[in-house]
């Protein structure tokens, strides 16, 4: 995989690696976006961020909200995917929306790129709320991700007062572990915010992502979605059904 572009700032750097057309993005050595304009799928985790929006009610996904731009890798597969009428994406890091421009794409016809905390972006937010929510906001620490606004009560009611009456919420959690202690799944009083709740992974990565849905939603409905989107169907995704009575697996050839 050859460089494609590095620059340095203080002690950060920041790499963009080709292979054919396909391209990452490092900070620090952390991989934190992968597109290939040639591919269905992305690749990796971050197609996985973006599926669970396949189960919205025809004609209610209109404005989508992505925090954390990173390389605009969700970004570009929103708009290859689903037909939606806004898209903002809030970044904090400069450089990771430069290179969104540069490298990945993005164009200002696709998002509106805001360089702002998300935190204090959506606090100080006052304008309709978003039918899709994709929370995938992650910094670095010693070589390793880690999230940069932890999943607490304050942050995911946040979230919730600002995703539409039959919205979906998306979040992107380290390990299995970090969804399970997140204040949406382990803080009773807002487990009432949502009709359903998923749990997506692939066998490569350790990441859980999890989707909160304000409408009844399975995980096998799911699955048969991916499977019918050209170029999915080979998708090792595996999905559960966030419920005690429901805490089971539906992965290739269970439905």
């Amino acid at each position: 995989m050859a460089i494609l572009w590095e620059k340095r700032q203080g002690d950060v750097c920041y790499q963009v690696r080709s292979a054919g057309r396909t391209r990452r993005l490092y900070t620090d050595g952390v991989f934190h976006s992968q597109f290939r304009p040639q591919a269905a799928q992305a690749g990796g985790i971050w197609d996985l961020l973006w599926l669970p929006a396949l189960l919205a009610p025809a004609g209610t996904l209109r404005r989508v909200l992505v925090l954390g731009v990173g390389g605009g890798t969700v970004i570009r597969q929103i708009r290859r995917y689903l037909a939606v009428e806004t898209l903002t994406g809030v970044e904090l890091n400069p450089i990771h929306l430069q290179v969104a421009r540069r490298f990945f794409g993005v164009t200002p016809a696709m998002a509106e790129l805001i360089e702002a905390d998300a935190l204090a972006w959506l606090e100080a937010y006052a304008g309709p709320p978003f039918d899709l929510i994709i929370d995938d906001l992650f910094g670095e620490k010693n070589g390793e991700p880690v999230r940069a606004v932890a999943a607490n009560p304050r942050w995911c009611r946040l979230l919730c007062r600002n995703l539409s009456k039959e919205g979906l919420l998306v979040m992107n959690f380290v390990a299995a572990a970090d969804l399970r202690n997140s204040a949406l799944v382990a803080y009773r009083k807002l487990q009432d915010e949502f009709a359903s709740r998923l749990r997506l992974t692939l066998p490569a990565y350790e990441n859980a992502i999890g989707a909160f849905t304000r409408f009844p939603a399975l995980a096998r409905d799911l699955r048969s979605r991916i499977d019918a989107l050209p170029g999915f169907a080979d998708l090792p995704v595996k999905i559960w059904q966030i419920a005690p009575e429901l805490d089971r697996e539906t992965g290739r050839g269970q439905r």
